[in-house]
């Protein structure tokens, strides 16, 4: 059995100790990443801190049982959050509504222009219309930046599945998207 090398053991090892300074030093390193990978698989900024918290919170009871060697720290910690974001994701389906919900605009704030919001907002709207385990892998690969074995691993799915999926979703933002391609624009925005 080959042993994995784990860049998080001594800081998970110290946390399970109760060492504050570690326990802060696991906040910041993995909420921003759990955090983004919460908001982008629920497009709901309010249900992906809920995600993120309930993550960390995880990771806080298990870092005293880890046992390093098995599987990264970082990959279980993705692991959780993604099943914590499914959990979600099926009981929205589970409460029928006539009309969804009104949501902030989560897009860049007016400072950094208005083209920049619209675009942000609909390349997530798109997102969201990716079935979960494109959505799933494009996030993982592209805003998480794992590799695709990272990814394929942490999906429980071949590499050549992931491609697979990465393929299918890639051409599904650019089929939701190509209005917005060079030259698709209409007009002056006056």
């Amino acid at each position: 059995m080959v042993e994995i090398v784990d860049p998080d053991e001594d800081l998970v090892r110290r946390v399970g100790q109760g060492d504050p300074a570690a326990s802060q030093a696991l906040v910041a390193l993995k909420l921003p990443r759990i955090h983004a990978l919460a908001q982008r698989m629920l497009g709901d900024a309010a249900e992906a801190e809920d995600v993120a918290q309930e993550t960390l919170l995880r990771a806080w009871r298990q870092a005293p049982k880890w046992a390093p060697g098995r599987a990264r720290f970082d990959t279980w910690l993705h692991r959780v959050a993604l099943n914590l974001c499914y959990d979600r994701l099926r009981r929205r389906r589970e409460i029928p509504t006539e009309a969804p919900p009104d949501r902030p605009d989560d897009g860049p704030g007016p400072d950094r222009g208005l083209l920049a919001a619209e675009t942000g907002a609909r390349v997530a709207q798109a997102l969201r219309q990716l079935p979960d385990r494109q959505r799933e892998a494009i996030v993982l690969c592209h805003y998480q930046e794992l590799s695709n074995i990272e990814a394929a691993a942490l999906m429980e799915i071949s590499v050549e599945a992931l491609e697979s999926l990465l393929s299918r979703g890639r051409r599904a933002l650019r089929q939701a998207l190509s209005d917005m391609a060079p030259g698709a624009r209409k007009g002056d925005r006056g």
